[in-house]
């Protein structure tokens, strides 16, 4: 057996790796199994963005390798919508790095900041890549429970007597898994904590569009001395169902978003310029896209919860993502929980401990799936009846 790097042997199994390959198992069985496990868009990218993406590839100049900047018309696309949606004004020069996917940039930043051993500031529960890029880099994660009590969002003066010497603070509203949102007073504070403890802050904002009931939600960089101290993370990969292109970008601090750009070119080769074109047709699409996606996930969302409440799931509606994180029986295990919905009733949900011990007592589903889908996942809820009714409320 040939011997792996230590760091590997850190890295806890990724969460959708082990879920698929119970589910594979499960079809090949003969089973009909619900996937409410991943978030992967089931309606398809706009026709417009095709349009546009074909276009560039017919483009021989768009053949080449891109610059590792990526194309300055969609940097100033980027800048636009930030300044129309947000009232953020960015310098498309040096503000803005397009990205293969956030998840690409937000699991490489660490590599720019951390030293073997440094501290990083990761909430908990979390998206995996904030854990797993730490360890990449050597560092040590250090857990921030986001808790019930505190609607899923740190404890900033608790957090701030233990942030001496860490490197990075990574934060992500609306929030997966927890769907929790934020509000500009929340935003202040951690620019506050940036500013006091010198902690650089990496917000991840990839569900800041998928809003519902009137919510429109913040940028962190609105809140003023925010691109002094952090960065932002972004993504058109919920917003326009275009998971498998790999198309995001960084934006704020501009020395941090260069120190990201440096590992990046002795990485990869940036993004693929036929794709960045697609993405400039999504930014300049009218809204009306959006608007249908964000109709089409309500109603799921509604299903979902009058199913879940029926049964008798202490659940309240989630006003962001397509996310609903559903608590569990005290004393029971999330693992044991998702597993029995999957093995009773073919239905794939997340334990909520693959996102962090604080995701314990929890699990995540997906509204990510046909809505019709939708329908069946919760009339075998129902069937399994997780919860006593008597906890119905």
């Amino acid at each position: 057996m040939i011997p792996v790097a230590r760091r590997l042997t850190r890295l806890p199994p990724y969460l959708f790796v082990e879920i698929d390959r119970m589910k594979d198992e499960l079809i090949k069985q003969g089973r009909d199994v619900i996937d409410m496990g991943v978030g992967d868009p089931d309606e398809p990218t706009p026709d417009f963005i095709l349009k546009a993406a074909i276009k560039a590839l017919k483009d021989r100049s768009n053949h080449q390798y891109p610059s590792n900047r990526g194309l300055m018309v969609l940097r100033v696309e980027i800048a636009r919508w930030y300044k129309k949606r947000f009232g953020v004004i960015l310098d498309p020069a040096t503000e803005i790095l397009p990205l293969i996917g956030s998840k690409e940039g937000i699991a490489h930043l660490p590599l720019a900041y951390v030293n073997p051993g440094d501290r990083v500031l990761i909430p908990d529960p979390c998206y995996p890549p904030y854990r797993t890029g730490t360890i990449l880099a050597g560092g040590r994660p250090v857990a921030v429970p986001l808790l019930a009590q505190n609607d899923f969002l740190p404890d900033l003066g608790k957090l701030a007597k233990q942030a001496k010497g860490a490197k990075l603070l990574f934060l992500n509203y609306p929030n997966n898994p927890t769907a929790a949102t934020a509000d500009l007073s929340f935003f202040r504070d951690v620019v506050r904590f940036g500013q006091k403890t010198g902690v650089p802050v990496c917000h991840d904002a990839a569900y800041s569009e998928l809003t519902y009931d009137g919510l429109r939600h913040p940028s962190f960089l609105q809140v003023p001395g925010a691109k002094e101290i952090g960065i932002e993370f972004h993504s058109l990969s919920k917003s326009y169902n275009m998971t498998g292109w790999r198309i995001g970008w960084v934006c704020g601090n501009k020395e941090m978003v260069s120190a990201l750009a440096k590992v990046k070119s002795n990485i990869d080769s940036g993004v693929f310029q036929a794709i960045q074109m697609a993405g400039v047709a999504a930014f300049r699409d009218s809204g009306s896209h959006l608007k249908r996606m964000l109709k089409i996930y309500e109603t799921r969302r509604d299903l979902m919860h009058r199913s879940l409440r029926k049964t008798g799931w202490p659940v309240t509606p989630l006003k962001a993502t397509f996310y609903l994180w559903a608590p569990i029986p005290r004393g029971r295990k999330s693992k044991e929980v998702a597993a029995e919905l999957l093995r009773k009733e073919a239905l794939v949900a997340t334990p909520g401990v693959g996102f962090g011990n604080a995701g314990e007592g929890y699990i995540r589903f997906s509204l990510s799936i046909p809505t019709q889908r939708v329908k069946e996942a919760a009339r075998r809820i129902e069937r399994l009846a997780v919860w006593p009714r008597r906890h119905s409320r």
